[in-house]
């Protein structure tokens, strides 16, 4: 047992369940015992089925367990009180002011969640601090940042003194905690990371990739939990007996990859929710329940109305949907990580393309995968898939490197080179690798090259992250001051860009947002979630995607039975309440990889 618990992992695999049983597990045995998720799209307070929120709450019914969902928002305002509020009352107006202004950069929500995580890390207030992570490449974005902040203002520190946070004196503190960060997460006495993945191609591969880049960072201390494993018994179709076989050909490969110790859990009738449910995940994962528990709840029925007929007749006109119109249009599938978003996307660009459409698949996604499904290497330029189709990915760090050196090149001539020193030390602050990776994103969806641009995206959390920057970069515009015609110029013309993005965005015509997602309770909350937290910002849902469904054909037992339930029970959910066109897409027999597999899932649906 080390203190700190690390659930990590590829979305949707069940890491914030793992991470809640764990959590319930440690907590029974008698240790005062806290979870912490780190995730911006929380489903931690689904899982437990009460409010949690931005503060450490009791969990009911659950002796010595605490929990807290670290909220963006309201760590930055923290953070910035926490610098700014001791001189509030000593400093003039214009100082503090511009210290608002150096702590409005989006590199200030990135740090300040961090900086709330390490605080946990640190606390001496609980034996056993478990924490549930952002999907994986998300995590190790974070955990790399105690290193990149670190090192950036021991640099700093040796030339101008100053970073995009404001003098090293000032946050000479933050280095000194990073540097604790650093030597407690490669500690294997005191930090456990617990890779959670489903017995799947895609789950196996991040695994196996993510465990080598915190290996380059130090972190070694690994286990694994397999979940969802199809239980044997119940596979007596074809269709699942097939799944089965697969299911079990990657738990080989991961025994022979990967040499941790690792844990199976079976794949249950009923959605996994509540303390109870819970309290039979733990009891599966730590050997205290002899054979695995396959039902928690009885299906509540549903209307008699709600039938295959109905659901068909409310299906939507995709292609009118997604058809170019008046310039080139975007579309974004955004969602829950793990229900699909990267293999939908892949189908409707080989659907929009193959009438004729010159398209662009994007992936915004750090852990990206659409070369695995597509089955094609694809760089971080636009590489030609089929006719019509190219895809391309945005590297946070390539992206970084670029936009570094463009900003230099442009600057040479024009500046001293002490001007130039202090522009270099700038831009090796790590908030400025967000900046550079938006950079990306804003000229994909600006290029006009394309009839249609396809985005997808990370799980989200980091979605709405996205989206939120050109709003965020704008209102950083209105706050430049202009001390020269050519600051007032560079002001006017970002004002215009963003501006146009912005108006893009809420244009129903040039940008259509999807929500995928499974028929479940905690995708569902998830996506209801975004859909208003984008139509606070002024952008409209356009169409929801409910993925993997089984077809009744295939359900001819009582375990697959309970499942189709379950789902047509959130289907009539997701139908009263989006009140939106909904797509549905069928759970497939095996996972889809390469273009002659995504064309007959486009046959198939």
């Amino acid at each position: 047992m080390t203190k700190h618990l690390f659930f990590s992992g590829k979305g949707g695999v069940g890491k914030t369940t793992m991470a809640a049983a764990t959590a319930i597990y440690y907590a029974s045995k008698g240790n005062k015992t806290l979870i912490v998720t780190t995730d911006p799209a929380s489903n931690l307070a689904d899982v437990f089925e009460q409010s949690i929120g931005h503060k450490v709450t009791p969990i009911k019914d659950v002796e010595n367990l605490s929990a807290m969902e670290i909220d963006p928002d309201e760590a930055t305002r923290e953070y910035k009180e926490r610098i700014i509020g001791p001189f509030r009352d000593i400093m003039p107006d214009d100082v503090i002011e511009s210290l608002e202004e150096n702590l409005s950069g989006g590199c200030t929500t990135e740090m300040a969640s961090f900086d709330r995580f390490v605080d946990f890390m640190e606390t001496g207030d609980y034996d056993i601090v478990v924490f549930d992570t952002a999907p994986t490449g998300h995590t190790i974005r974070m955990l790399e940042l105690p290193v990149d902040w670190s090192k950036h203002i021991e640099e700093a520190a040796k030339g101008s003194g100053q970073t995009c946070l404001g003098p090293v004196q000032s946050i000479q503190q933050s280095k000194d905690k990073y540097d604790r960060a650093i030597l407690l997460l490669r500690d294997g006495s005191s930090t456990t990371f617990i890779f959670v993945m489903k017995p799947e191609e895609l789950s196996l591969y991040e695994t196996l990739r993510a465990s080598k880049e915190l290996g380059n960072i130090g972190i070694t201390s690994n286990e694994i939990i397999i979940n969802g494993i199809l239980p044997q018994e119940v596979c007596s179709s074809s269709f699942f007996k097939t799944k089965f076989a697969m299911q079990q050909e990657i738990i080989s490969k991961c025994g022979e990859s990967i040499k941790k110790p690792s844990r199976n859990i079976i794949l249950k009738d009923n959605e996994v929710k509540g303390i109870d449910a819970l309290k039979n995940i733990a009891a599966e994962l730590y050997g205290l329940s002899s054979s695995p528990v396959t039902t928690h709840a009885d299906t509540p029925s549903i209307s008699e109305s709600f039938t295959e007929e109905f659901l068909n007749i409310h299906s939507p006109d995709i292609d009118e949907l997604f058809s170019p119109g008046n310039g080139s249009k975007s579309l974004f599938f955004t969602g829950k990580g793990g229900v699909g978003k990267t293999t939908l996307s892949c189908i409707t660009a080989l659907h929009i393309s193959g009438k004729g459409n010159k398209t662009l698949l994007v992936t915004t996604d750090p852990a990206a995968h659409i070369g695995e499904v597509l089955d094609k290497p694809i760089g971080t330029e636009p590489t030609m898939i089929t006719d019509n189709l190219f895809a391309v990915m945005i590297d946070q760090k390539e992206a970084f490197d670029q936009y570094k050196s463009k900003v230099l090149d442009d600057a040479r001539g024009q500046y001293s080179d002490d001007m130039l020193t202090a522009m270099e030390e700038e831009l090796n602050s790590p908030c400025i690798e967000e900046m550079a990776a938006f950079e990306k994103f804003a000229q994909f969806m600006e290029s006009e090259e394309y009839d249609v641009i396809i985005f997808d995206t990370a799980p989200t959390g980091h979605t709405l992250r996205l989206l939120e920057l050109p709003f965020d970069y704008s209102k950083q515009v209105e706050m430049m001051g202009q001390t020269s015609a050519e600051s007032s110029n560079i002001k006017n013309a970002s004002r215009e860009r963003f501006t146009k993005m912005i108006e893009r965005l809420k244009n129903k015509n040039r940008s259509v947002f999807s929500l995928v997602l499974y028929p479940e309770s905690t995708p569902i909350e998830e996506a209801y979630r975004a859909m208003l937290d984008l139509k606070n910002a002024g952008i409209e849902t356009q169409l929801v995607i409910a993925n993997m469904v089984l077809p009744e054909k295939i359900c001819t037992n009582g375990f697959f039975k309970n499942r189709r339930a379950m789902q047509l029970k959130y289907l009539k959910t997701i139908h009263d309440k989006f009140n939106l066109p909904v797509l549905r897409f069928p759970l497939m027999q095996e996972e889809v990889k390469g273009i002659e597999a995504l064309k007959n899932s486009l046959k198939k649906s």
